[in-house]
């Protein structure tokens, strides 16, 4: 019988597919994990429990979270719902407004931010600006285009055959316009028209063929002509899909009736669409033609404009980006989502988005030799840990990627490029996720539990969610303000120390001794299970022969709570005698190895060496594992 050590020193390669367990050739098979639920990978290779979520606010339903830094030290939260704005500082809400986009809307809407303004897009709703006027004064507004000489210089495109002619009664003043061919319809009152490149507006629509106009500049004549077109965004032809800004333009990626078009505004001028004599810092106008549907879905900003489109992804070169000389190129053909809004986010350079399968996570990223981009599957080897995801946010602090899945769990990622790390690992709580948002240092998640909408936060001092934190200056037995919790059994940390779980009634909790602090709040357990062992004995693997472990020791980091099963059932792992320590003093973090002995044979193949489960609101970390086993023949 043959006594081997096996010494899994990180956990780098995260949570691995089952697909993958007869793949121990791997790297990633080495460095990987069956199970890693409710824990983070720490880029250095450790596990650490997830931070728990402390309770921000109780919010009225269905919403999006996004940012908003207008400096340093002002940092805000924005908080979308049914047709409502409301704004949090600091963890206290500060602002609200009303907002033009539904609860339906909302997991299509596209935003980007410059200074104190938030442009915000919706392919069924005008866009709007959300300006900050000052800490409690935020404004909903309509975009206004450069109006100059009563021309608005806004984009412009004829949807009509190219056949269809527009004549009109008179070149100036209140006019009749007739067409050719049906193109006028009832929403058309207030847009404005361009014939032979001078502008109308429509004031009143008599049929199909026929409306009435005030004309803004004169018309060179009355005759029917081709030359004509129609204010490219309106109630009926549908307003921008995606916005962003690139090299002091604003980019606008295709609308609800021209998908597959790009939009660039004057250099330094961003309202302004006139395209003029095509002089390098007028606008630019053009569609992306390919043998593919390319409707877009994001623009995003790197190293070249990058367009995502249901289809394809391309780069838009130039530099700077000119009339003259812009280029597009299809890079990839990798599609994103076409019923929801995933921003694309920017990771050591690299962007990365959901394809349109929902099943991966994209990195996009320039290759210098091949001079293109390449989009590589940062989940192809954790393809069971993507499920269609509906959000998605980076923790640059951290080097965490999260994103927020249909099924309301979430998804990180480390992703640490430099060191070759992109582990995976799954974040349950007790409800659903529906939506995040990093902001500064914190990262904030929309949760739906038992049909309540609550925004919460991860927060490292507590170990709980939904969790609040109560401190006295005199110790006291009752504490209250648990409103949102009312009639669930919450865990609670008193004075450092666990205490017996309680159920809230009327918003209240009793402890059994007096405490000067408590966090109380819904247990979670974090779960840590090891990849069945690949090793070789005499040259030859070990698969199907019987396996037997000795003894694992674990080198832990401030650890309070270790629960452990290594054959046998679970058990509490005692780390010193409680002496003469009492039930309310938290017990001393250890740091050090802690060996265990280990019982029972291994058969299948599949099991695991051991399994950690804890849902003790403490603290966990855990950096390395050496088990010793027997081969048995």
């Amino acid at each position: 019988m043959a006594t081997l050590r096996i010494n899994k020193t990180n956990f780098t390669a995260g949570e691995i597919s089952p697909d993958l367990l007869g793949r121990g050739d791997l790297r990633a098979y080495e460095n990987g994990a069956n199970l890693l639920k409710n824990v983070f990978v720490n880029p250095t290779g450790g596990l650490s429990r997830r931070p728990g979520l402390r309770y921000i606010s109780t919010i009225s339903g269905p919403g999006r979270l996004v940012a908003f830094e207008f400096n340093t030290e002002q940092i805000y939260l924005l908080v979308f719902t049914d047709r409502k704005l409301s704004v949090y500082r600091d963890d206290i809400q500060v602002a609200s407004a009303r907002a033009p986009w539904t609860e339906s809307q909302l997991a299509q809407i596209s935003w980007v931010q410059s200074a104190d303004t938030l442009l915000v897009t919706h392919p069924d709703t005008q866009p709007r600006k959300i300006t900050r006027t000052s800490e409690t004064a935020w404004t909903v507004s309509v975009w206004s285009y450069v109006e100059k000489a009563g021309r608005i210089l806004q984009p412009f495109h004829k949807f009509a055959q190219t056949t269809a002619t527009l004549s009109t009664s008179a070149r100036r003043g209140s006019i009749t316009v007739t067409a050719n061919t049906d193109v006028f319809v009832a929403a058309h009152v207030g847009t404005r028209f361009r014939i032979t490149n001078k502008e109308l507006e429509i004031t009143r629509v008599i049929s199909a063929t026929v409306a009435r106009a005030l004309v803004k500049e004169t018309l060179p004549s009355t005759s029917a002509v081709e030359d004509w077109e129609e204010q490219a965004f309106s109630a009926v032809r549908g307003w921008p899909v995606s916005v962003c800004f690139h090299q002091d333009r604003l980019v606008i990626g295709g609308s609800r009736d021209l998908p597959n078009r790009l939009w660039l505004s004057k250099s330094s001028d961003i309202y302004n669409f006139d395209l003029g004599q095509g002089l390098d810092d007028a606008a630019i106008d053009f569609a992306i033609l390919s043998d593919q549907v390319n409707a877009v879905r994001a623009v995003f900003s790197g190293r070249h404009l990058q367009v995502f489109t249901s289809g394809a992804e391309w780069m838009v070169s130039g530099d700077p980006l000119t009339p003259e000389n812009i280029q597009l190129h299809r890079q990839t053909r990798i599609g994103s989502p076409i019923d929801r809004t995933v921003p694309p986010r920017d990771v050591d350079g690299a962007t990365l988005f959901v394809p349109r399968d929902g099943n991966g996570l994209r990195e996009f990223l320039f290759a210098d030799v091949e001079q293109a981009y390449q989009a590589h599957d940062l989940a192809m080897l954790a393809k069971h840990m993507v499920n269609n995801p509906l959000d998605q946010d980076y923790d640059t602090t951290r080097r965490l990627l999260h994103l927020v899945l249909q099924d309301g769990t979430l998804s990180t990622v480390t992703v640490f490029r430099a060191e070759q790390v992109t582990a995976w690992s799954r974040q349950q709580t007790s409800g659903l996720f529906r939506s995040l948002c990093v902001t500064g240092d914190d990262t904030f998640v929309l949760v739906e539990r038992r049909g309540s909408w609550f925004l919460e936060k991860f927060d490292q001092d507590v170990c709980t969610d939904s969790a609040l934190v109560g401190t006295s200056e005199t110790a006291k037995l009752t504490w209250v303000g648990l409103n949102h919790l009312d009639g669930e059994t919450v865990a609670i940390r008193s004075d450092g120390a666990v205490h017996e779980s309680r159920k809230v009634s009327r918003g209240r909790i009793a402890l059994d001794y007096p405490s000067t602090n408590i966090e109380a709040g819904l247990a979670f357990a974090h779960c840590i299970e090891p990849l069945p062992p690949t090793i070789q004995v005499g040259g030859g693997p070990v698969q199907g022969r019987r396996l037997r472990p000795v003894s694992h020791t674990f080198r832990l980091l401030r650890v309070t709570s270790l629960r452990l099963d290594t054959g046998q059932g679970f058990i509490d792992v005692p780390f010193r005698r409680l002496g003469a320590q009492t039930l309310d003093t938290a017990p001393k973090p250890f740091t050090g190895d802690r060996t265990i002995r280990a019982f029972g044979w291994r058969g299948s193949g599949i099991e695991p060496l051991w399994r950690i489960e804890n849902d003790a609101p403490l603290p966990f970390n855990l950096l390395s594992v050496s088990s010793e086993v027997s081969i048995n023949g």
